[in-house]
């Protein structure tokens, strides 16, 4: 409640401002202000921004911040954007090209022509992607330094970058550097485990952290180097490095085992570095035909240590290596009156993890994935379409267990504009949806006293058919939708209990019958004072339905998300709220945490100054819930985390950039593998 007051107050007070403030410009002058423009397009939104918008933003999650785009959630603080229902991830490119936290936080804004927001992505985009934001920029003909630092002042967590890039010509050189360094000590888990036994007694264990401590910090390199003709030809090759290092995540907590309390510790590190190579090639062939090609080489190298001494002390030690090969051919043809494009993309990854100690495995893994695919697109008047088939091809193999597994992957959007700015849309697609590769490693993992992991080889993909229907209405000041999505998930990988005769209990995941999500949403954004005060508001609700093998269980829960911001000359006011995720995946319950955020910002030159408040008035605050549902294990967990509470963080940007600004070539593909495949 003390959530929901604060997000009203500061309704309240940019309303004042912003009438103040608006009252002052008429005096001053007669200023003409337009909002920003929303064209819907057939698998989403382009969006252009306003200049006031992209004036108080320093790097691209301050103005995805400040866009209230629906079920996005950014963290200006941890530098992160996902989807809020968890449906998938959000994948962010910049002129076509998948980026990452660097070149967001050295993004211009105000070299942003327009953002397309793609919520229903297909196939091309890779698998589990939800979400894709594709920001649209110029280009400079000179040179860009910059430099970025985010530090909270109630516990300690610092992200820091400086960049740079040179043009000249057709070339452009870019360098980043990144690192970021946190310790926390004020997150606790809280456990009651309820098992019920093979001759029918249940017994009930707690588990109760007393205190906790987990440093990290990682560096992360990048070089670019660009040769683009606008009209002709684009070759980028992209080279990176990057180093994590978690030398301790210390738990100490008190067991509860009937009548005896002992003390347990649990103990983890881990230490890893990636190595990647991008390149990318575009030509255009003739006016109407052009060939994109994308190759992409990474090398993951991980070594976890892991104990536990809950009943009996338990360690073991992960030595994982990873390679992958992933390539992408594209031809595109405009003719008339439609755009067809065909292509082929390819994955292969090795994973090779060497469990030494009480987990004693060996799991190497040979996996690879062809997909074949074509699409047309066009306008017949009022009725836009697109319209595609594929074929999807994985062979897999590990040790003793192998697979084939075909998918028909056809899709179709289909869309019509009515008058006075309305328009209705219907999507359908088929896709493959594997497991995590971590979850078919051949090995087997004590979690506790009384559970296992184990990693099931044979594991294979499901089928998901997605659905949606959607009517929409926007013009200058307001952007409104509702919309029904609904998927229907075949033979999915779904969660897995087993009470063992000797009264283990053992965790694994298996294909089983079926997965259904019914979605109802709706979204409204609107700019009360246009230029001045803007404010979005979604929400609804959503249905969720498991049948395992042996087990039925149903979800409803509601979710609500809501933003203001204002502008105010230099000073940008922002205030969002969310209540978090609630769902039901097989036998698990799950919430993640409501998130909350107030924050200032005022704009000096090449500098930008920002002082965030995150989730204020709450000192425990709730990050994960988890509810075991099954017959024989009933178990809750829960994580707080009093440092993500009442947290309170600053953070100081500086740009400078001198050269002629001209628009850039955009890149249609890409692939990246950031997967070490090991079960934790």
């Amino acid at each position: 409640m003390k959530r929901f007051y604060t997000f009203l107050f500061l309704v309240f007070c940019s309303l004042s401002l912003c009438a103040q403030y608006e009252e002052k410009s008429v005096v001053l002058d007669e200023v003409t202000v337009k909002a920003a423009m929303v064209v819907n397009r057939a698998d989403g939104q382009t969006i252009y921004p306003t200049e006031a918008l992209r004036n108080a933003s320093n790097n691209g999650y301050s103005i995805m911040q400040k866009l209230a785009l629906p079920n996005i959630r950014v963290d200006n603080v941890a530098h992160s954007i996902s989807a809020i229902d968890n449906r998938g991830d959000v994948q962010i490119r910049i002129n076509g090209i998948i980026i990452g936290k660097e070149e967001m936080l050295a993004l211009d804004p105000k070299l942003i022509r327009k953002i397309e927001f793609i919520d229903n992505p297909g196939v091309r985009y890779g698998e589990d992607v939800a979400y894709v934001i594709d920001i649209k920029t110029r280009m400079i003909s000179g040179y860009t330094l910059g430099t970025n630092l985010t530090t909270a002042l109630t516990s300690f967590n610092v992200d820091g970058m400086v960049y740079g890039k040179w043009n000249t010509g057709k070339s452009l050189f870019a360098l980043s550097y990144n690192a970021s360094a946190g310790r926390f000590d004020k997150q606790k888990v809280n456990e009651i485990a309820n098992y019920t036994l093979s001759d029918g007694y249940l017994y009930t264990i707690e588990r109760n952290d007393l205190e906790s401590l987990k440093k990290e910090v990682s560096h992360n390199v990048k070089l670019t180097y660009s040769l683009a003709d606008t009209t002709a030809y684009l070759f980028q090759a992209t080279l990176y490095k990057n180093f994590r290092n978690i030398p301790k995540d210390y738990h100490l907590r008190r067991i509860t085992d009937g009548l005896q309390q002992y003390e347990a510790t649990l103990s983890n590190s881990s230490r890893g570095s990636d190595l990647g190579i991008d390149l990318y090639f575009f030509r255009q062939l003739t006016p109407c035909q052009s060939i994109t090609a994308n190759t992409v080489g990474t090398y993951i190298s991980t070594t976890n240590k892991n104990y536990y001494d809950e009943g009996a002390p338990y360690q073991y030690k992960v030595n994982g290596k990873t390679a992958s090969a992933l390539s992408e051919v594209v031809y595109e043809n405009r003719l008339k009156p439609f755009t067809l494009s065909a292509g082929l993309n390819h994955r292969y990854k090795y994973t090779k993890n060497d469990y030494i100690g009480d987990a004693s495995a060996l799991a190497e893994m040979n996996q690879h994935n062809l997909y074949i695919f074509s699409e047309i697109k066009g306008t017949l008047k009022d009725f836009r379409y697109v319209l595609g088939l594929g074929s999807s091809y994985i062979h897999y193999f590990q040790n003793k267990h192998n697979y084939d597994f075909w998918t028909f992957r056809p899709i179709a959007l289909l869309s019509y504009n009515f008058p006075h700015m309305m328009k209705l849309r219907y999507s359908f697609e088929i896709e493959d949806r594997a497991s995590r590769i971590a979850m078919i490693n051949d090995a087997t993992i004590q979690t506790n006293s009384l559970e296992m992991t184990v990693g099931n080889p044979s594991l294979k993909p499901g089928r998901d058919i997605d659905q949606s229907l959607r009517l929409s209405y926007n013009n200058q000041r307001w952007n409104t939708y509702v919309e029904g999505f609904y998927r229907h998930c075949i033979k999915p990988n779904m969660v897995h209990y087993e009470r063992t005769s000797d009264g283990k209990f053992i965790y694994t995941q298996i294909n089983q019958k079926e997965m259904d999500l019914l979605r109802l949403a709706g979204y409204v954004s609107y700019w009360i004072l246009p230029e001045k005060l803007q404010a979005s508001v979604y929400g609804g609700m959503q249905r969720c339905f498991n049948y395992g093998n042996d087990y039925s269980h149903f979800y409803t829960s509601w979710f609500y998300v809501g933003s203001v911001t204002a502008y105010l000359g230099n000073f940008t006011l922002h205030g969002y709220i969310d209540n978090g995720n609630r769902f039901l995946e097989g036998e698990k319950r799950g919430y993640n945490g409501a998130y909350s955020t107030i924050q200032a910002s005022y704009q000096y030159k090449d500098w930008q100054f920002s002082l965030l408040w995150t989730n204020p008035f709450i000192k425990n605050y709730k990050s994960i819930e988890d509810e075991i549902l099954n017959r024989d294990l009933h178990k809750l967990t829960t994580v707080y985390d009093r440092a993500s509470g009442n947290q309170v963080s600053i953070s100081v940007s500086w740009r400078m950039s001198r050269g002629k600004k001209y628009v850039s070539v955009d890149k249609t593909i890409n692939l990246k593998d950031t997967d070490d495949g090991i079960m934790k």
